[in-house]
């Protein structure tokens, strides 16, 4: 059987092992262009400052902020609400939020609808979708909240 270069260069796809055509910076190294990949790495929660936000109306611990190895731009930290409290009036951005909610009740106001959040819930607004989110109870609430997209490590 005579074998051509056609059939040569359609087999290349088959041999060559998964992420060797991956640019550096997406394969876990450090490009000055793109930034360095954030390491694997563990945030024991007792060791994470707190710093209040917006007057007094929430605490915000930092956890953490940089880019994964597939690009993406991610940001995670964890808020406390007192009763009443709101960190920020609602907004939009490019890039999409989660919240957990760790303790307490919240309402999350996605594109003008309210949602009442208890422990142990989840809530999420993808990209450019108004939210906001504030304590309706008489108890302080805590949740984390976990930014991906553009502008999240910003």
């Amino acid at each position: 059987m005579l074998v051509t270069r056609r059939h040569m260069l359609s087999l290349v796809p088959g041999i060559l092992a998964p992420g060797m055509c991956v640019p550096k910076a997406l394969a876990g190294t450090d490009s000055p262009a793109q930034g360095a990949v954030l390491p694997s790495a563990v945030y024991p929660f007792e060791e994470l400052k707190v710093h209040q936000a917006n007057r007094g109306a929430a605490q915000i611990r930092a956890i953490l902020k940089g880019k994964l190895a597939t690009g993406e731009s991610i940001e995670v930290h964890e808020t406390t609400l007192p009763p009443g409290g709101a960190p920020h009036a609602p907004h939009r951005h490019e890039h999409s939020e989660m919240w957990l909610i760790r303790e307490g009740t919240v309402e999350l106001n996605i594109s003008g609808k309210a949602h009442r959040l208890t422990a142990g819930s989840l809530g999420f607004a993808r990209s450019n979708e108004e939210h906001g989110i504030s304590n309706p109870s008489d108890t302080p609430a805590s949740y984390f909240v976990v930014a991906v997209g553009p502008g999240a490590d910003k």
